[in-house]
């Protein structure tokens, strides 16, 4: 979009927004407009925060002794980016004291799974956990994924210093872009909306949230819902 281009109001474009739902009441059809309004400020106040997040200087280097393993043998950190300058890295809640992974960081990663062949022409996108590979490929083999890429934290230095595993040993999800520019591995961005930044009564989460199962339940009545977490397996209708 050009800049100097001015935009029209939010309250406008709704205004004449030509969808109409067959049987609405004049009443839902006031409500709707207002909160279309409201959803185009939204769709704005995303591509801005996106922009001044592509516009943020240089972060630090990276410099770690970080070790890792995929399905194709022992490789470095630099050695995550392939053919590409910038890096995405998952930290899956998977470590070797878990009897099976977090189910949330699942149902994150089945999501992605889906995108990750596309996503890989852009860039590359690597998950992180710290159980030993050869448990990482059983579980993706048991999941059918087929694009994500797995590797296992070999001396766990990573997960330390980009805030997968805490202090106490316990594991948080995460996620970190980095980039490769002029021979310097640098951190770009991470997610950083912990405990301490959420509101009252709801979980800490990111935004956008990453997982398209909550921006679909977002969008009904029910909602997300304050109880209700997805579940790595579920019982079939028999």
């Amino acid at each position: 979009m050009n800049e100097t281009q001015a935009l029209k109001s939010a309250a406008e474009l709704a205004r004449v927004d030509p969808v109409r739902i067959p049987n609405e009441s004049a009443e839902y059809r006031a409500a709707r407009t207002a909160l279309l309004t409201e959803e185009i400020e939204l769709r704005r106040h995303i591509e801005r925060v996106a922009a001044q997040r592509r516009a943020l200087p240089p972060g630090g280097p990276v410099i770690g002794n970080y070790r890792f393993e995929g399905e194709d043998g022992p490789t470095d950190f630099a050695g995550l980016f392939g053919d590409k300058q910038t890096l995405g890295i998952y930290s899956y809640m998977f470590g070797p004291e878990r009897a099976r992974p977090c189910p949330m960081c699942t149902n994150t990663l089945g999501a992605w799974e889906g995108n990750a062949a596309d996503i890989g022409q852009r860039i590359s996108l690597a998950v992180v956990a710290r159980s030993p590979i050869e448990r990482l490929v059983a579980w993706k083999k048991e999941r059918g994924w087929r694009d994500l890429r797995l590797y296992s934290d070999l001396n766990g230095v990573y997960s330390r210093d980009y805030h997968g595993l805490l202090p106490d040993g316990s594991e948080v999800p995460a996620f970190n872009v980095f980039t490769r520019r002029d021979g310097t591995i640098r951190h770009f961005w991470s997610g950083e909306m912990t405990n301490e930044s959420a509101d009252p009564g709801q979980d800490p989460r990111g935004a956008p949230d990453p997982a398209p199962l909550w921006m679909v339940l977002d969008s009904t009545p029910e909602g997300r819902g304050a109880d209700w977490y997805p579940k790595l397996e579920y019982q079939r209708p028999a």
